[in-house]
């Protein structure tokens, strides 16, 4: 049985709860799109959830948002993945792309509920990290400079925590 998460932003304006399978927040993010909409060095985290379950109060104060995605060659095209944010006060929600409609990735951080701690971190997009970072990368954490191949559902399932 998957685990409800219950989230929020940090006005209270935007409340929210959704169902998940893989509740480890254990992915390190480092690019400039999460860095600069939820703040701080990176770090936002995403969960997978499934996005049928979702059900939101105060749905009139989220905004949204598609980033533009600039290539090394200098191309830009605007991100599938929408990322919900209370426009009140700029809190991270969630994240959803109509590719995988059947996902939502909730921003860690926004979750109130209980999460299990990471046995182990991976660290990704560290091509795109802010000079000033410096990854505390464990001995068992994984880093790439993108983004790994393995699913964040292949890792819940590879250390046996996954949620039925």
């Amino acid at each position: 049985m998957p685990i409800t998460l219950k989230g929020s932003c940090r006005c209270g304006a935007v409340r929210f709860s959704v169902e998940s399978h893989a509740p480890v927040p254990y992915q390190l993010c480092y690019c400039s799109i999460c860095r600069k909409t939820a703040g701080g060095g990176g770090f936002a985290i995403n969960l997978s959830a499934v996005a049928a379950t979702l059900s939101v109060a105060g749905e009139e104060a989220i905004g949204r948002f598609n980033a533009e995605i600039r290539d090394d060659a200098g191309h830009c095209e605007r991100s599938q993945a929408q990322r919900h944010f209370c426009a009140r006060c700029g809190t991270a929600l969630w994240l959803f792309d109509p590719r995988w409609p059947e996902l939502l990735h909730p921003f860690a951080s926004a979750i109130d509920s209980h999460l299990p701690r990471a046995p182990e971190k991976t660290h990704v997009m560290l091509r795109f990290k802010a000079s000033w970072v410096e990854p505390a990368i464990g001995e068992t954490d994984q880093s790439f400079e993108e983004y790994p191949e393995e699913s964040i559902e292949e890792w819940h399932r590879k250390r046996g925590l996954w949620v039925e």
